[in-house]
């Protein structure tokens, strides 16, 4: 029997965790009988990918962030696409990131339109450019929903839909041991820890985190004890642990998800950057406050395009603003400090949000088989689909 090649492209951490994720799934349902190439990170390394090159080149977001970059994005564009074309995967599967993983789909489509082409992570049509749902389906031949009402927007284009769920769920956010975090870092039952995350991209953590620390020292003088924790994460770690170094209150930078979760369970409230990290937080029950900006220049073009009310998408899915959103001119630290504070001083603050993610996570696919499991069941069925014949797709040594 064949040994299928799956050959995966992430463009970022939260697409390195689906990707990793995706990855053990589909050894456990082949029982290892899979090969893997094309682009990740660290996540998807331990799994067994070898790198095409450095996932780090393609965390880029915003105009005037990507322009510096973009000889060396098309360049390794036109290297993926070369690779594809070269060893014949069973599959192509783009793991969000679209700025890159749509180019080179299309590319290939128009190439060798015989290897089939999956997307996971819908794009969010209900949200902007609704006019990407035909785009997609001219591309691909499936798409990987994580949310229960996105299917219909692009069967109704002809493109084929499964809905997955959210790989969130499995990440153990809820299962975090605030006891192991407490005494690993040595905190006192009277230290009041808050939880700091800023993204993942350079620009973000470099825009937010002057933000952060403005907010804290606003915090300091009514709230003694306070603790700041940073989870961060190897493509920013090191401009992370810079810009922490003179902040006002006690500081830990972490890494891993084992201890961001722990963090989690020991906090008392967290402020962080719009992102899939607010869905972390709803599944580990901590309140937050949720924080961005972006060069006004790129905010002035999306919003003539964006349809939603909230960035988050725990509000989204709500349709009402249960955590706070202090975004572009409102992301200020007085601002900041206030929301936090009232997570940190109004138990029935806490409370409301506490109890309002509950059918969220249900929402995000809680359930009898994990988000991963349905997603590599979903591409192994493309595959077969494709490949009648068992030494099509096979893997090249």
């Amino acid at each position: 029997m064949s040994v299928p090649t799956l050959f995966l492209i992430a463009g970022e951490p939260s697409g390195d965790a689906l990707g990793a994720r995706l990855m053990a799934s589909a050894k456990r349902l082949t029982g290892g009988r899979v090969r893997f190439a094309g682009i990740g990170g660290e996540r998807m390394i331990a799994e067994g990918l070898e790198s095409l090159f450095p996932m780090a080149e393609l965390t880029l977001f915003g105009i005037f962030e990507l322009l510096p970059h973009l000889p060396n994005l098309i360049r390794r564009i036109d290297q993926t696409v070369e690779t594809i074309l070269r060893d014949r995967p069973a599959v192509v599967v783009g793991i969000d990131s679209p700025g890159f993983t749509v180019r080179v789909s299309k590319k290939v489509r128009a190439a060798a339109p015989g290897i089939p082409l999956v997307h996971y992570v819908a794009p969010t049509v209900w949200a902007w450019k609704p006019k990407r749902a035909a785009k997609y389906a001219a591309i691909y031949d499936h798409l990987l929903a994580v949310l229960p009402f996105e299917p219909p927007y692009f069967e109704r284009e002809g493109l084929a839909c499964t809905f997955v769920g959210h790989s969130v769920v499995e990440s153990g956010a809820g299962a975090g041991d605030a006891g192991r975090f407490r005494g690993r870092h040595g905190l006192a039952p009277t230290d009041r820890l808050v939880a700091i995350l800023p993204g993942s991209r350079k620009g973000e953590v470099s825009r937010l985190l002057p933000d952060f620390r403005a907010t804290l020292e606003r915090l300091r003088p009514t709230h003694p004890g306070l603790v700041a924790v940073v989870p961060t994460v190897a493509t920013v770690r090191d401009r992370v642990i810079a810009a922490v170094a003179d902040w006002p209150v006690r500081t830990i930078v972490i890494e891993g998800d084992s201890a961001k979760y722990d963090a989690f369970a020991a906090a008392e409230a967290a402020l962080a950057a719009s992102g899939t990290v607010a869905l972390e937080l709803a599944l580990a029950r901590l309140p937050a406050v949720i924080a961005y900006r972006l060069n006004p220049v790129t905010v002035a073009l999306y919003r003539r395009l964006i349809r939603v009310k909230y960035v988050n998408l725990v509000n989204l899915m709500l349709d009402r603003m249960l955590v706070p959103e202090l975004l572009q001119q409102d992301c200020r630290p007085d601002r900041l400090a206030g929301e936090l504070a009232r997570l940190l001083d109004d138990p029935q603050a806490r409370q409301t949000q506490i109890d309002g993610v509950a059918e969220v996570a249900r929402w995000l696919g809680q359930g009898d088989r994990p988000p991963s499991e349905r997603a590599a069941r979903a591409i192994l069925d493309v595959i077969a689909r494709h490949h009648p014949n068992p030494e099509a797709g096979e893997a090249r040594p």
